[in-house]
Parts: C-alpha cells; structure tokens; sequence
C-alpha cells in the first residue's frame, strides 16, 4: 500500500497518515457560504481537497473513504441578499448551492459523500450547545449562548497564538452580556423578520462555528481524520471548532490541513483592483475548467497562488497536447506509480503535473490518459474545445517523438542529430520552450508537417 505523508497544520510538521480505520477514511472540509456565485479563491480548497480524495480513494478504495463537506445556508449574508431582493432565503440558498456544484463539477471536481446543509442540523446543534452549557463552558445572556473560551486551556494552539495575545490584536465584538471579549456566539436570537428556530433560549439561529462541530460529529463521529479548509479559517473558525468539540469530549480531527491564499496577477483579489472574478466570469470568458484545475495544481498547496493570464495560455497549450495523445490510448491503464507517490508526499501536485510532462514526452499515451483521469483532468474523454483547433494527435506524437529523440541525442552526446531536430523544429514552424519540467511547444500559423516528417 502507498505510504501517505501530510503536512498537519496542529503540529506543524509533515507526517505519515495513518487513519483510525484504515476501512473508513473519514474527511470534513468547510464548504461555501451559498449567496452567490463561488469566487476563484473559493475554488482552490475544493480543487486542492479533491485531488486528496482522489489520492485516499485510489490509495484505500473507493468504498472506504468518506467526504463530507456542508453548505451554511444559515448567515447575515444570506439574510441581506433576500432583503435586498425579495426572494425567500431557502429559493436563494438552493439556486447559490446548486450554481457552485455545477461550477465545481466544471473543475473536475467529483462530489462529496455527504453535503449537509446547516439548516438541516438544527436540532443536532441545540443539543451540542445545551451539552457545553451542561459542562461549564457555554453560558446564556440575554438571548445569546456563548463559548466560555478560557474554559478551554488549549485554546490558540492550532495557530500558535495565547488568548491575550489574540485580544490585544484581534477585532473582536465587545458587547455587554459577554463575560470575556474573546467569547464567541452559539447561539443568537432571531428577530420576525429573520429566519429562526425554536430552543431552550428562545426563538433564534446558530452561530457560524458551531454548525461545523455538530454536523461532523452526526455524520463522521467524535473523532476523525483530517479536517480541511483554506488557511483564513485556521483562525478563528477552526480554532472555536476544535474548543467546542473538545469540550464535548469528542478527540475531533487527527490531521488539519490548510490551504494558502490566491492572487492575480501578483496582487490579492478584490472588486477595488478590477481582479476579483468568479469562476463562472472565467468559464463564460471561454476558459476551460480543466485549464483552471491545471493552473491550480501547478502550485503546492501549501504555497500562495497566483492566477495569470500567461499560465492559462501555457496550460491550454498543455492541455490541447495530452488530450490528443491521451485521446489515443486505451482505457484501464495502470496511474503512472510517480504521480501516485508525488501525490502521497503531501499532494505534490506540481510534481505529479512534471510526471505528466515525462509521459508525454516518452509517448507513453494509456498511462497519461489513466494518470490524467487520477488527477481529474480526463473524465470523459478529450473535451470538445480541445477539439476545436490545434495539432491532430498524430502530429502531437510525432513532435514528442522527436522531442524524445532529441533528449536521448544530447544525453548520448549525439549532437549533430540534436541541433537536426532543432533546426527541423525552426524550419517547420514548432515553437519549442525547454522548462525545468520538459519540453513545451506549440505551432506557429505556417507550420510545416512535410519540413517534420522528413526526419522519420
């Protein structure tokens, strides 16, 4: 069996993954809050924990993993845009969630075992927040619920900070009936105009972080694999999870992974810049789903992203180039064994990506399809737009044949054949560029197939 090794944000150190039972691999990652449409940064955690799901299925068995990831269809959000255009929260929260499926699916993305929505778990959360209560570490104020933070002595350790600390350089909301301003809301009272539900605090809805602790524990147990998310919830979305479930006795996630920021074109997304776009902007702008998983999976996920125009040229180009050599080979290949392990060393995407590359190049067409399909970029066969124009996947062969031929003269120090492929490249009108991972290339408009085959 693959060995998997992850970085786990708790402890700050990458480690080998060893599930409590290896028969049921259980997974949460923190999903969308459903107003609108998902914005590009909204994609990467999903982009980035699919490929993990992807990994434990192949790794475990499909049957032996379970994912879940929820919808909070309950939140201020939500409420104002209903407010703000007439609509019911619930006609709102079911065309949102069901835009960022399909805009997810685009990406290659498969969907989780189980997808709760927060307001389906209400009652689940009520007796979550009367459990804390019963145990010291939650209190009632003047409608409100909160979480005794200091009640929890492990408090801050997920990001490394003290509760002092977090006072003194956090913004957090100073109101009268807390009894510590690091106290966080479980439960809040709903006006008549606000959705709301019925407790032993009165009529009111829950707060963000306990929905997260109370769907987990229903659908996963009280404890659990790894827990996932973006690296701006560590702090404090995770960090009031862990206190909550904890102070229930549940032992919660073993491993917590979080991925890093997006930006374009160098500079963090906002509506100010003129960058901020969704993923459905890209998509009606003509830009494949799969070119934008690719460009996602250039970089490790541990490290910032950034989102170029350049990169989703140069993955196009990629792209047109595997589908039709990949389109060539037959189904039911074994995945290439180095893409598996680059997976496996805490999803080195961006090495699995150069595997790739290596397969192309030695003409190896069923494993690349099979490895393409492990990585989510060939569901189902080549895609129409990369039909549309490009190299034929003849062509496509025969260029990386003799990229391949070109690779073996220089190494055997032949390089008279090298600089003929050269010259032949030029003369034919291929563009080629050497990368770190291999040879990139692409035709200009007078490209020449006679000038290339004469060197067959």
């Amino acid at each position: 069996m693959t060995d998997i090794t992850l970085y786990n944000t708790a402890h700050r150190r990458k480690e080998p993954f060893r599930p409590i039972d290896p028969s049921n691999v259980r997974m949460y990652v923190c999903g969308p809050t459903v107003y609108d449409r998902a914005h590009l940064g909204n994609a990467r955690p999903v982009v980035v924990f699919d490929t993990l799901y992807r990994l434990l299925r192949h790794v475990y068995g499909a049957d032996h993993v379970t994912y879940v990831r929820n919808f909070t269809d309950v939140d201020d959000k939500i409420n104002a845009r209903a407010a703000e255009t007439g609509r019911s929260i619930r006609e709102i929260t079911d065309e949102t969630s069901r835009w960022y499926l399909d805009d997810m699916a685009a990406l290659g993305a498969l969907e989780p075992d189980h997808m709760p929505r927060a307001t389906e778990w209400i009652a689940q959360m009520v007796e979550m927040i009367a459990g804390l209560i019963a145990r010291g570490h939650a209190y009632e104020a003047e409608g409100h619920v909160l979480f005794r933070v200091r009640s929890y002595k492990d408090y801050g350790a997920l990001s490394g900070r003290s509760v002092d600390d977090m006072i003194a350089g956090a913004r957090v909301e100073v109101a009268p009936y807390k009894e510590d301003p690091m106290d966080f809301v479980l439960w809040k009272p709903s006006s008549d105009d606000l959705p709301g539900w019925d407790s032993p605090w009165g009529r009111g809805r829950p707060g963000w972080h306990i929905e997260c602790s109370a769907m987990s524990f229903e659908l996963l147990g009280e404890s659990f694999d790894i827990h996932g998310g973006g690296n701006d919830l560590q702090f404090p979305h995770h960090e009031n999870e862990i206190a909550q479930s904890r102070c229930m006795g549940h032992g919660f996630a073993n491993v917590w992974m979080h991925n890093e920021m997006l930006q374009v074109e160098g500079k963090k997304m906002s509506k100010s810049l003129g960058n901020f776009f969704t993923v459905r902007d890209l998509l009606d702008q003509g830009i494949p789903g799969e070119v934008i998983r690719f460009v996602f999976l250039s970089t490790h996920y541990r490290k910032p992203m950034d989102w170029t125009a350049e990169k989703a040229r140069e993955a196009e180009a990629t792209l047109r180039k595997w589908y039709r050599l990949a389109d060539q080979g037959p189904d039911g290949q074994e995945v290439y064994r180095p893409v598996v392990n680059a997976l496996a060393d805490d999803l080195n995407t961006h090495l699995a990506l150069s595997e790739l590359h290596q397969l192309a190049h030695a003409g190896d067409v069923g494993t690349l399809r099979s490895s393409m399909q492990f990585l989510g970029l060939m569901a189902d066969g080549i895609p129409v737009w990369a039909k549309e124009e490009g190299p034929s996947g003849e062509v496509a062969a025969l260029i990386e044949d003799l990229l391949a031929d070109r690779k073996r003269a220089r190494t055997e120090k032949d390089f008279a054949r090298a600089d003929a492929i050269r010259d032949a490249f030029a003369a034919a009108g291929v563009i080629v560029k050497d990368t770190a991972e291999g040879a990139e290339w692409e035709l200009s408009p007078d490209f020449d197939l006679a000038k290339l085959e004469a060197l067959k």
